[in-house]
């Protein structure tokens, strides 16, 4: 046999040998959500603002909360305006100080220069949005990267961090079409192997939300939809209710003034198509946690007498009805908002005058179950 087809063939077992390699090395997927002990509802009922920042010019927008081991980062994008050349990401450090929280100076954290350079290969970086934390990879973040175009363009990238800025990064595999418009708002979800779920969603054509699966190792495993075709629904706020039930709560990208809601059984495998629900929401994101015992609070636009003010609500079924507790105004629309505990704590942040501001408070389990 000629030398070239014996190559041919030599190659070939070799790829279907490195293949079938790959495949018993990966382990299977765990589909068991990993929750959190309930929030104790001990403390002294305390809340308190801790930021409140609204640059001189320009725009600071959709804030995100990254627990951190001594304190609690909290970062947005920043710039003249939304999804402009100028847009960097901005944050401040949140530290106890015995009964209080204390706020750094707000300064820039990741850079587009600082990020197109880390990027592998390098790249021009013309925009940056929402950036979340990576809770599976310590040190690393989650950013909204625009090399051409908008937002339809975006894709997400991990990115390593040190204190003086981005060291390595890279675009997650998610999109065929080349790899763009998948986009991420919401907190990571735990599983009880160790690995993690990324809330995101896809912005072009047939919109809709997603979970991307990674292994214990952070690669991108799977990918699965939460499609609608009654609507665009976008930035899935995904709550585990036990370690199979969760609920994703999702905007309508066109505006039909309803939250909708997404329900899966088998820890994400699959998801319910979205339906709207009986909740006023201006086509705006909401945030979400389990207090334990069935409890969920949730922070959203969720009166449509008062579209602007952000309510803080508590479900004692698992999301059937839900009461109102808090309210927070002005000046203006109040939006973007995200929970995270921390310890037994929680932060609360969002935009605030529209897309000019940004806000943090801090509260106990305490503080919700005396309201």
């Amino acid at each position: 046999m000629d030398l070239v087809p014996l190559a041919i063939l030599a190659l070939a077992a070799l790829s279907l040998g490195l293949s079938a390699a790959a495949i018993r090395r990966d382990r299977t997927l765990c589909w068991r959500f990993m929750l959190p002990d309930p929030l104790p509802e001990t403390g002294n009922g305390q809340y308190c603002t801790v930021l409140d920042h609204r640059p001189e010019t320009g725009q600071a927008h959709a804030p995100a909360i990254v627990p951190r081991e001594d304190r609690v980062s909290v970062l947005w994008f920043q710039g003249s305006a939304e999804a402009q050349p100028d847009v960097d990401i901005w944050g401040v450090d949140l530290r106890r100080q015995g009964d209080t929280w204390q706020a750094s100076e707000p300064e820039p954290h990741l850079t587009r220069e600082g990020l197109g350079r880390a990027l592998e290969p390098h790249q021009l970086v013309v925009t940056l949005g929402n950036t979340m934390s990576h809770d599976g990879a310590p040190g690393h973040l989650l950013a909204t990267v625009v090399s051409v175009g908008g937002w339809a363009m975006a894709a997400i990238a991990d990115v390593t961090m040190s204190r003086d800025g981005p060291v390595t990064a890279s675009k997650l595999d998610l999109s065929p079409i080349l790899n763009r418009s998948f986009l991420v708002k919401s907190p990571m979800l735990a599983y009880e192997d160790g690995s993690y779920a990324l809330p995101a969603y896809f912005e072009m054509g047939p919109t809709f939300g997603a979970l991307v699966r990674f292994d214990d190792a952070g690669r991108v495993r799977d990918r699965r939809w939460m499609r609608s075709r009654r609507a665009k629904v976008i930035q899935p706020m995904i709550v585990p209710l036990d370690a199979q039930r969760a609920l994703a709560f999702l905007r309508d990208f066109d505006r039909s003034d309803v939250l909708w809601l997404s329900r899966t059984d088998d820890g994400g495998q699959d998801w319910s198509a979205p339906e709207p629900t009986g909740h006023y929401n201006p086509s705006a994101p909401v945030a979400a946690l389990s207090l334990g015992g069935g409890r969920l609070l949730m922070a959203a636009n969720a009166d449509a007498a008062s579209p602007d003010a952000l309510i803080l609500s508590v479900s004692d079924d698992e999301g059937t009805s839900w009461r109102e507790i808090h309210r927070l105004t002005g000046p203006g629309a109040l939006r973007y908002p995200m929970l995270r505990r921390v310890g037994d704590e929680i932060v609360l942040v969002h935009s605030t005058g529209g897309k000019h501001g940004v806000a943090a408070h801090v509260f106990d389990a305490a503080w919700v179950a005396a309201r």
